[in-house]
């Protein structure tokens, strides 16, 4: 569970480069495990901007609704129990046969398009 406030354990400045890249110093990628590549959130709050690793938001919204759950006495043997039932809604909602409302559309091959452009623009 997360804490309800966020204590600031260290700042450090960093420079913004030519193309407009920060380096995120070495202390705090390990502290994270940010590794190359690793996807962040900027947030913009007023005149400042927070960086948030994305495994860190999404660990924070698998809090919030584990809080939840549990703040309506929602087990996670409920939500278990429901997974079949649920499955069976959610199957027959997107993958039941085609209406038969809409005829469906005719498609071309990309080889037939190709043909077609070819003719037009030698027209």
């Amino acid at each position: 569970m997360l804490p309800d406030t966020i204590p600031v354990s260290s700042l450090t400045t960093a420079q913004i480069g030519e193309n407009g890249q920060i380096t995120v110093p070495k202390k705090y990628r390990t502290a994270l495990a940010l590794e190359g590549g690793a996807r962040v959130s900027l947030l913009r709050l007023g005149r400042g901007l927070v960086i948030i690793p994305e495994q860190k938001r999404f660990q924070q919204l698998c809090d919030r609704v584990a809080r939840t759950f549990a703040s309506h006495g929602i087990t996670p043997q409920d939500l278990l129990t429901t997974l079949p039932e649920t499955r069976e809604r959610v199957v027959a909602r997107h993958y039941a046969e085609p209406r038969a409302q809409k005829p469906p559309r005719k498609r071309t091959s990309r080889q037939s398009c190709a043909v077609a452009n070819s003719n037009s623009t030698s027209n």
